[in-house]
């Protein structure tokens, strides 16, 4: 998404991945290095950021912040997106219990993908982005949303014979779109890069 596309007013949350008290030791910008810092994920389009914190908070791992825009800031004094591979190794580590954490408490939004998904080409449909959708369990999904709109993860287990742990599935494509510089298509994570 654009800077000119995505809405200004917007709030933009993350929730912390890594809290580094005495700052980032990675030779960043100034404010990264003597204040803490740390990295957070975007709670609706999946980018990531580094931040700097205001000195006199003490933050916790799954902290929820306001990155966007910064009239809302009131932890973060500077946030810029970065790369999977900017991460510190301890974000590395928590970002698939949090990415399994917000499909879990956001059930309905990511149920809706699968109620909601499109083909993006003759041949190619978003549900086949996923990991271990084929033909087979495609069209039994489709067939059975026509049917009637899934209503849980659990719902989409029992209707879809073969489709397994529907949530991981998700979380493991956001993943992957997270750590794939090189994919074609993105279906969760977004892809502006800012400086703020």
């Amino acid at each position: 998404m654009s800077e000119s596309e995505r809405d200004e007013s917007a709030v933009r949350r993350a929730v912390v991945l890594d809290y580094l008290a005495h700052g980032l030791s990675s030779g960043g910008r100034p404010a990264y290095e003597s204040q803490p810092a740390g990295y957070a994920l975007d709670t609706e389009a999946f980018d990531l950021f580094e931040v700097a914190f205001d000195e006199a908070e003490r933050l916790t791992i799954g902290t929820d912040v306001v990155v966007e825009p910064r009239s809302e800031r009131t932890v973060v004094e500077q946030a810029r997106e970065i790369e999977y591979d900017d991460l510190s190794s301890g974000a590395k580590s928590e970002l698939e219990y949090v990415v399994s954490d917000l499909v879990e408490d956001e059930e309905e939004r990511f149920v809706d993908f699968y109620n909601e998904a499109q083909p993006i080409t003759l041949r190619l449909h978003q549900l086949n982005l996923l990991p271990g959708i084929g033909k087979k369990l495609r069209n039994t999904i489709l067939e059975e949303r026509k049917r009637k709109p899934f209503e849980s993860f659990e719902d989409l287990e029992e209707r879809v014979s073969g489709l397994h742990d529907p949530d991981q599935i998700l979380v493991d494509r956001i993943l992957e779109e997270l750590k794939e510089d090189d994919l074609k298509y993105r279906t969760f994570v977004g892809g502006n890069r800012t400086d703020g």
